[in-house]
């Protein structure tokens, strides 16, 4: 197996005095998924930010090809890609032009517009490519954002809740997409309450207790 592209060394989070996050380590390899799984208000949305680099730990480190995980850094934000809480989007862009921009964003050459529509596609929303995101559905904006994130070519993906407002069909979608990327050689670390999508999706399962 291939060392851990995402490594958290007892990492904890403590604002106040109120702890947000006990300390826990968790690290991922290429190909690997780890699965957080907990209750709502036991720290997982902020283990998410704090390996994503968009907040510190109070205690403890987490690095990113052994480097501190840091949204400031070029390289982390080549190399990481989060869905924490929806994405920014443009009023007066389509759905086309975010996936369009995104992926001529990250550098991936020609065909950004035959990539965006497969990648719609391939979450059954290509029939919206032409809509603003103000048009959407709950679940059709929560596919978008999914689409927004899985459509940069990073090698570690973070996701919070990708399930949340999908239907069974389209968890199973979803879960068909992250297998792909895991067999692709990404490394993700997954929030996640569904047991049948953890089933499909984990290499291991980190119980996160609360404070």
């Amino acid at each position: 197996m291939d060392p851990p592209i995402l490594v958290a060394s007892r990492v904890g989070k403590a604002i106040d005095g109120n702890v947000m996050l006990r300390p826990l380590d968790v690290s991922v390899a290429p190909g690997r998924c780890v699965v957080l799984r907990g209750e709502n208000g036991s720290g997982k949305t902020t283990l998410l930010r704090i390996l994503a680099g968009t907040m510190d730990p109070s205690e403890g480190s987490a690095t990113v090809d052994g480097a501190a995980a840091d949204e400031r850094d070029p390289a982390v934000r080549e190399t990481v890609a989060a869905l924490i809480g929806a994405p920014t989007s443009y009023r007066d862009l389509t759905l086309l032009d975010h996936l369009v921009l995104i992926d001529a964003t990250w550098g991936r050459g020609d065909g950004s517009d035959e990539r965006a529509e497969g990648l719609l596609a391939s979450l059954e929303i290509g029939h919206l490519a032409e809509r603003f995101p103000h048009e959407l559905s709950s679940g059709q904006q929560q596919l978008f954002h999914l689409a927004m994130v899985l459509g940069r070519p990073a090698r570690v993906l973070l996701l919070d809740e990708p399930e949340q407002r999908l239907d069974t069909h389209k968890r199973g979608l979803l879960a068909d997409l992250l297998v792909a990327r895991k067999e692709a050689g990404a490394a993700l670390v997954v929030a996640c309450h569904d047991p049948d999508l953890t089933a499909r999706i984990a290499d291991r399962v980190v119980d996160v207790q609360p404070a």
